[in-house]
């Protein structure tokens, strides 16, 4: 409406300059009326001047509504061009914008202030670094949160040389990972050491590169952990060794009542005898074997890590474990032994692990209508899987936790380190060991790999 408004101004202004001069050209070629003539000269000079200031006046509020846009000058209005002048809807619009920009900079502001309140108040460090300058003495540090001064035991600087300054230790560390990465750290912080989980990020927003570090103690959930774990070793090792211990003990005390004040024995406390001595040695091989057996999970070789297709792999598992399966009568289906997709490992210690886990399967079938064992990989974004799915007795949701512990076996005569084991080595690879179970339905333990 008001372009067209605009338009028809334009022209009718543009014809009345048009025919002013016509008139004045007409008037000094076949007249000589001079006072009609600088009358005509002058409402012409007039007119392009209007015309002028009519443009001039557009062009400078349009300058004017981009310069507060660009500036986010909010107090910039339009109010009495609104009613009067040649576009009053477009300065209405232009006042609408303005408005529009101001809301929106209000929410960005109240997003802020929401963000910085969370960031101050969750019990994780956060350091923000502006890298707008190249020199490290006049990097700003954009935001520093109470976790972090707290946890570090420094106020909150606003400078990064001056935190560099204060512990080099700390900014050091930050400096190996400055292009990204985590890393675990201690630091000693008012004569304590803590230890803290550290990660950095770098991230570019809106043109400007900044720094983001963030990093928690890690140290009594460490220490909570460790205290959790040795209690469930202890109780399943002396669990052990009291089975062990208890009929030595009473045996012996029966052998030596046996053969106190006695010379010569007849040929039934003989066989007794016998008897005793042969539980005794049988009890002390055992507590033997289990102490070989944990010697063995704290003694795992360093893997070689080498390259291998995924097929490779499952071709030596199925010629390792069909021949054991069939005996059991189970049906083990290991597909995709063509695969070419290629992973960096230790090819004899991930065998053991599948090995342990199809053992463990072809164990949980047993008693079960058309025992089914299947291996099979799949890629999910930056991870490898490998899945041992059986249709057995599955794992009851109050073990699934326990099931990793040394020694702790839901198998009778188990020996309780094959999960421990299998675990330590994806461990040793940077991976990890997943299980999900549905008890007598389906079963799936997964080795995890990281693959980019």
């Amino acid at each position: 409406m008001f372009y067209k408004r605009f338009t028809f101004r334009l022209i009718f202004r543009l014809l009345v300059i048009n025919i002013l001069a016509y008139l004045l050209f007409y008037l000094i070629k076949n007249t000589q009326l001079w006072f009609t003539i600088i009358g005509v000269g002058l409402i012409f000079l007039g007119t392009v001047i209007s015309l002028y200031h009519y443009i001039n006046e557009i062009r400078s509020d349009i300058k004017r509504f981009i310069l507060a846009v660009k500036t986010r000058d909010h107090t910039l209005n339009f109010k009495n061009k609104t009613t009067k002048g040649s576009f009053p809807e477009l300065y209405e619009s232009f006042g609408e914008i303005l408005l529009v920009h101001k809301q929106i900079r209000l929410e960005q502001e109240a997003m802020f202030q929401l963000i910085k309140t969370i960031l101050e108040q969750v019990p994780v460090g956060v350091i923000v670094i502006n890298n707008a300058t190249t020199t490290s003495q006049n990097q700003e540090i954009a935001f520093f949160n109470q976790a972090a001064s707290n946890l570090l035991g420094v106020p909150a600087y606003k400078y990064w040389h001056r935190l560099k300054q204060h512990l080099p230790a700390f900014a050091n560390e930050i400096d190996q990972i400055s292009g990204g990465g985590k890393r675990f750290l201690e630091l000693k912080i008012q004569e304590k050491f803590i230890q803290l989980s550290t990660e950095v990020i770098p991230l570019n927003l809106y043109g400007k590169n900044y720094t983001i570090i963030s990093f928690q103690n890690i140290k009594d959930e460490i220490e909570q952990k460790e205290t959790e774990a040795w209690n469930r070793l202890i109780g399943v090792i002396s669990h052990e060794i009291l089975n062990s211990i208890t009929p030595i003990s009473s045996l012996s005390d029966t052998i030596n009542s046996m053969v106190t004040d006695k010379e010569n024995l007849n040929i039934d406390e003989m066989e007794d005898l016998k008897m005793a001595l042969q539980t005794i040695k049988r009890r002390s091989a055992g507590l033997l074997d289990f102490v070989k057996d944990y010697r063995l999970i704290a003694e795992l070789p360093t893997p070689n890590l080498e390259s291998h297709t995924i097929g490779e792999i499952l071709k030596h598992i199925m010629v390792l474990m069909q021949p054991f399966a069939k005996v059991k009568h189970v049906l083990l289906d290991i597909e995709q032994t063509s695969s070419k997709i290629t992973v960096q490992l230790d090819l004899k210690l991930i065998e053991q692990v599948l090995i342990n886990l199809i053992t463990n399967s072809i164990y949980a079938v047993e008693g079960f209508d058309q025992p089914h064992i299947t291996v099979r990989h799949r890629l999910e974004n930056t991870k490898l899987y490998i899945d041992v799915t059986d249709n057995g007795k599955g794992i009851d949701q109050s073990d699934l936790e326990k099931i990793f512990v040394p020694f702790y076996t839901t198998r009778k005569n188990g020996s309780g380190i094959g999960l421990t084991i299998s675990r330590n080595i994806m461990k040793m690879h940077r991976g990890s060991i997943e299980v999900v179970s549905v008890p007598n339905e389906q079963t799936t333990f997964s080795l995890v790999f990281n693959y980019v």
